[in-house]
């Protein structure tokens, strides 16, 4: 298929020319991009008034985008604002959409595809850009981002977290009367029965299952008080 390029293609040839290229390749690629159209007619008559045309049209849009870019040059340097964190970065990168929209705010319409960086932009500072506003109609213009101090985040100060103190013992709590105390051993002479043998008879009088087991001790003989006989 043979087409007419509107715009200088890398590897193929410049605006103006005719080239003969794939089927496929002119469909998928040149036509969907606007990068030239079929020549039609097998005839150079035809091809040359094709190209004629194109010429034509090229050269009219070339004097009207020579006016904007006379207008953009007299700008010179364009300033952005931007979102910015700590340490004045970049919430994200500064796009050609954002520099589409500062230049139409100050009333110029251009189209996002024309605006071209070299370089990704992810900090304040001054950078560079160009606006392609035709194939032969190139602008250079200087950008300045500048940080937006009602969106500033200033940087907090760290505060180390406070040392954790260790907990005191819980204060031993009082032990019960009688806990710990020395008692006096049976054997020894300061120990005293809590009742009197006429006392303790009755009791075993009353609970002849425990006779046998106090005869096998040599208790109640130690206190003076003989042992009971079996019921």
């Amino acid at each position: 298929m043979k087409v007419i390029l509107q715009k200088d293609v890398p590897g193929l040839g410049d605006a103006g020319e005719v080239k003969t290229v794939a089927d496929g390749y002119a469909r998928n690629f040149i036509l969907p991009r606007k990068l030239g159209i079929v020549a039609r007619g097998n005839s150079t008559k035809a091809i040359d008034h094709q190209k004629r045309l194109m010429e034509r049209k090229a050269e009219k849009r070339n004097k009207e985008m020579g006016a904007v870019a006379e207008k953009l040059k007299a700008l010179g340097t364009l300033s952005i604002s931007v979102k910015v964190g700590a340490k004045n970065k970049l919430f994200g990168s500064v796009t050609p959409q954002a520099i589409a929209n500062a230049l139409k705010d100050l009333g110029y319409s251009i189209d996002k595809r024309k605006v071209e960086l070299t370089d990704s932009i992810r900090a304040v500072g001054n950078f560079k850009f160009r606006v392609r506003l035709a194939e032969k109609v190139i602008v250079n213009l200087g950008l300045e981002v500048l940080p937006d101090k009602s969106s500033r985040v200033e940087e907090e100060e760290y505060v180390p977290p406070a040392p954790v103190k260790a907990e005191e013992p819980a204060a031993a709590e009082e032990a019960p009367a009688g806990v710990g105390e020395t008692r006096p051993s049976i054997h020894s002479g300061a120990w005293k029965p809590a009742l009197a043998p006429t006392q303790v008879r009755p009791l075993l009088k009353s609970t002849p299952c425990i006779a046998p087991l106090v005869r096998r001790t040599s208790w109640l003989t130690s206190v003076g008080i003989p042992s009971p006989s079996p019921a």
